[in-house]
C-alpha cells in the first residue's frame, strides 16, 4: 500500500485462512474524503490500481452520481466517530456496478488528524459463506450421525450434538482431552491408530467397524466410523474429521438375515440328505449328520423300541417310562460327549420325570436354554454320564419330537458346547422343521419294515422248509430275500411218480406282500398240477391260463422233470433264465430251453427240450436277482455262474453258499437258487 501512513514490514504467510477466502480489501480516506492508502485486494476488487486511487476523492472515482450524497452522509457519520456496516454500490473500473460488503471506523494519525479505515468484500462472496456456514451449521447439529473434530494431536475440538448423545458426554467435558480419557471402553488404540494413518497420509478411511461401549452404553455397540483430514485451502493441515454411525441394529438385522439364510440352507440340505433309503438307522443318521454343526454341536436320534421292533408306535401316557432304541449320535468335532450319548442300537429306558419321556409325552419340544447341575441330571442317562457331558461344556439343550401323521416316534437331543450362543427360538423353529421332515422319512422306514416283515413270513411260509429229498439226487435250495424291498421269488422240489421229480423256480413281478401273495398262489397251484404229472410245456399252459386270472400278474418261471430211470431232464421256460448244466468234466453251460413267453401273458406255446443228466451233473435253476446287476450286462452275470460252477464243490451246501457270495453278497433283489446233483 502506498501513503504517508506507516507500515510495518510486509510478512508473507501462506494463504488459506477465512480471510483469503473472502479476499479482504483495505482502503483508507483521509479527512477530506481522498484516497490515502490503497491494498493490492482493493484493486482487485474495483479494477483501479493504487497509481489510479491514491489521492482522489473516493466519491467521485467509487461512486456513482446518484449514490454520492448517501456516500458523504456515511462518510461524514464514520468522521465523527460513528461506526458503520452494510453493502453499498461501488462503480467499478468497468463501469458497472459492484455491491460491496463494509466494515468502517475512525482511525489518527500521529497528528491527530482523522482517516477513515473501510473494510471491503464482494457481498455475494460473503453471502455464499454465509449460507454454506448456516447450512454446515444446520447440517452438523441436526444431523442423526455423530461428528468429531480432533486437532493434529488427537485431541477433541469439536462434538456434534448426535455425537454428544452417543458418547453420553457433553461437548464442554471433552474438548481438549484424548478420546481414551473420554471413551475407554472403546477399542482406542485401534481408532488413534487409524487417526494418524489419515493425518499422515490424506487418504480417508470409510466404514470402519469397532465395538465397544461408551458412557451411554450397558453392553457393547457396534459402530461405523469414517476419517476424513481436515486441511484449509493452502493445503495446511488443521487436524480430522470422524464421522460415527451407530451400526448395531443393522448388524443385529445383516446376522438375523444371514441366519435365516443359514436356516433355509440348512432345511434345503435337510431335503437332500434325510430319507434317501428306507432303512430306520439311515434316515436317523442322516438326520443327526444334518443337525451338527448347522444346528449343535452334538445331536442324539432315539426312537422308541415299539417303532423299531414291532413296527407299531406305543404312546407314552401318565408316569409310565419310554423305552428308546438309540438309532444315531453326531458330533461337530472329537470330544467325549459322545461317550454320554445312548451307545447306537442299545435299548435305554427312562423314567418319567426325564425330558426326553416329557418330550414323546407331550409331543412338544423341550428348550433348556441354560443346562445346570439339576437338569443335566434330567437330560443324561446316569451321572456318569452327566459328569461327562459337564465336563465337554455342555451349557444348553433342546429335545425336540419326532411327529408323523401326528403320532411321536421318537426324539431328536441337540447339545450346545464349543457354540457358546444359547439355544433359543430361532432354533426351536428350525430344530422342529428338520425333525418334522426326518419324522415322515423314519414313518415311511416304518411302513416300509412292517410290510417287508410281513411279505417276508408270508413269503417263507410258502416256500419249503427244506427241499424233499429223493432217490438217487443230491438236492440244496436257497433263498436270500432283498436288503430293501421282497418280491416274489419261489422254488419247490416236487415228487411225482414212482423215480420221476419236479423241480420249479420262479420269479413274479413285483414286489412286497401283493408279490409274495401272487407267488403262493403260483406255488399251490404248480404242486396241484404236478400231481398229475404233466409234462413241462402243458403244465406251464395251465399255469399261465391261471396267472392269466390272476389280474395283472406276470411272472417267468422254468420247470423241470427228472426220470432217473431214463437218466434225462426235460425242461420248459415261461420267459425265464437258462438253467446251468455242469458235467462231471468240469464242463459247464447253459441249457438251450425255448423261450417262451412269462406266465399271465397267454396266447403262446411253451417249448420243450430234454438232456442228459450223466451220473455227477448238477443243475442250477435260479431268479435273476443272483446274476443280474445294473452296473453289468446280464450277459457278464450268467458268464460268472457258468464259470463258478465248472468246478464246484464237492458238497452242495458249500456250493449253494460260495454262488451267493461271490455273485450276490449283498444282493438288491430276491434270490432264488436250486441245485441238483445226480449221484455217481
Amino acid at each position: 500500500m502506498r501513503g504517508d501512513v506507516s507500515t510495518d514490514d510486509e510478512v508473507t504467510t501462506a494463504p488459506g485462512g477465512l480471510l483469503d477466502l473472502l479476499k479482504v480489501a483495505a482502503v483508507v480516506l483521509d479527512a477530506t474524503g481522498r484516497i490515502a492508502l490503497w491494498s493490492p485486494e482493493i484493486e482487485q476488487l474495483l479494477g483501479h490500481s493504487a497509481d489510479e486511487a491514491l489521492g482522489q476523492r473516493a466519491d467521485a472515482l467509487l461512486v456513482a452520481s446518484p449514490d454520492r450524497p448517501r456516500a458523504r452522509e456515511l462518510f461524514a457519520r464514520v468522521r465523527s466517530g460513528t461506526r458503520w456496516a452494510g453493502v453499498f454500490p461501488m462503480r467499478h473500473r468497468d463501469g458497472t456496478e459492484r455491491p460491496v460488503e463494509f466494515r468502517t471506523m475512525r482511525l489518527f494519525d500521529r497528528a491527530g488528524q482523522p482517516h477513515l479505515l473501510g473494510l471491503a468484500t464482494d457481498a455475494s462472496t460473503v453471502r455464499g459463506l454465509e449460507r454454506d456456514l448456516a447450512l454446515s451449521h444446520s447440517l452438523v447439529d441436526q444431523t442423526p450421525v455423530g461428528i468429531a473434530v480432533f486437532d493434529t494431536d488427537l485431541r477433541w475440538v469439536a462434538v456434534n450434538p448426535a455425537l454428544e448423545r452417543m458418547n453420553g458426554v457433553p461437548e464442554s467435558a471433552v474438548v481438549g482431552r484424548r478420546l481414551g480419557e473420554v471413551l475407554p471402553g472403546l477399542d482406542v488404540e485401534a481408532i488413534e491408530g487409524r487417526m494418524r494413518h489419515v493425518l499422515e497420509t490424506g487418504g480417508s478411511l470409510l466404514d470402519q467397524q469397532t465395538i465397544g461401549r461408551t458412557v451411554a452404553d450397558t453392553e457393547d455397540r457396534a459402530y461405523s466410523e469414517s476419517y476424513h483430514r481436515i486441511e484449509d485451502t493452502g493445503g495446511r493441515v488443521l487436524g480430522l474429521a470422524m464421522v460415527v454411525l451407530d451400526v448395531t441394529e443393522r448388524q443385529q438385522a445383516s446376522a438375523e438375515i444371514a441366519q435365516a439364510r443359514q436356516r433355509l440352507s440348512v432345511i434345503a440340505e435337510a431335503g437332500v440328505r434325510i430319507g434317501t433309503t428306507l432303512d430306520l438307522r439311515q434316515t436317523a443318521q442322516e438326520l443327526a449328520d444334518v443337525a451338527v454343526p448347522h444346528l449343535a454341536d452334538l445331536a442324539a436320534v432315539d426312537v422308541l423300541e415299539s417303532v423299531v421292533a414291532h413296527g407299531t408306535i406305543t404312546p407314552v401316557t401318565g408316569r409310565s417310562p419310554a423305552e428308546f432304541r438309540a438309532l444315531a449320535v453326531a458330533s461337530g468335532y472329537p470330544t467325549d460327549a459322545l461317550h454320554a450319548a445312548d451307545p447306537v442300537g442299545e435299548l435305554a429306558t427312562y423314567n418319567s420325570s426325564r425330558i426326553i419321556t416329557q418330550c414323546v409325552r407331550n409331543a412338544r419340544p423341550v428348550l433348556v436354554e441354560r443346562v445346570d447341575g439339576r437338569t443335566m441330571r434330567r437330560i443324561a442317562r446316569d451321572a456318569r454320564a452327566a459328569r461327562t457331558l459337564e465336563e465337554a461344556g455342555v451349557h444348553s439343550y433342546l429335545a425336540v419330537p419326532l411327529m408323523a401323521r401326528g403320532k411321536v416316534l421318537g426324539t431328536l437331543s441337540l447339545y450346545r458346547t464349543v457354540n457358546d450362543r444359547p439355544f433359543d427360538e430361532q432354533d426351536r423353529v428350525l430344530a422342529r422343521e428338520l425333525a418334522a421332515r426326518a419324522a415322515i422319512s423314519i414313518d415311511n422306514a416304518r411302513l416300509y419294515g412292517r410290510e417287508r416283515t410281513t411279505a417276508l413270513t408270508l413269503q417263507r411260509s410258502l416256500l419249503p422248509s427244506a427241499p424233499a429229498r429223493r432217490e438217487g439226487l443230491d438236492i440244496t435250495a436257497r433263498y436270500r430275500p432283498a436288503l430293501s424291498e421282497v418280491g416274489g421269488d419261489w422254488y419247490d422240489v416236487l415228487p411225482l411218480g414212482p423215480r420221476r421229480t419236479g423241480f420249479v423256480v420262479g420269479d413274479v413281478m413285483g414286489k412286497g406282500v401283493q408279490a409274495a401273495a401272487i407267488m403262493g398262489q403260483l406255488s399251490t397251484a404248480t404242486r396241484a398240477l404236478a400231481r398229475l404229472d404233466l409234462p413241462p410245456a402243458e403244465l406251464l399252459r395251465h399255469l399261465d391260463d391261471i396267472a392269466g386270472s390272476l389280474g395283472d400278474a406276470i411272472a417267468t418261471c422254468v420247470y423241470a422233470v427228472y426220470d432217473l430211470e431214463r437218466g434225462t431232464c426235460a425242461l420248459s421256460s415261461a420267459g425265464h433264465l437258462p438253467p446251468v448244466l455242469a458235467r462231471g468234466d468240469g464242463t459247464a453251460d447253459l441249457v438251450d430251453v425255448p423261450g417262451g413267453v412269462p406266465l399271465g401273458v397267454g396266447g403262446v406255446d411253451f417249448g420243450t427240450v430234454e438232456v442228459e443228466l450223466a451220473p455227477g451233473t448238477l443243475l442250477a435253476l435260479y431268479t435273476d436277482g443272483l446274476v443280474e446287476n445294473r452296473a453289468e450286462p446280464i450277459d457278464t452275470g450268467l458268464t460268472t455262474l457258468t464259470r463258478l460252477l465248472q468246478s464246484p464243490d464237492d458238497s452242495l451246501e458249500r456250493t449253494g453258499d460260495a454262488l451267493l457270495g461271490a455273485l450276490r453278497p449283498e444282493p438288491d433283489d430276491d434270490v432264488a437258487l436250486l441245485l441238483v446233483r445226480t449221484h455217481a
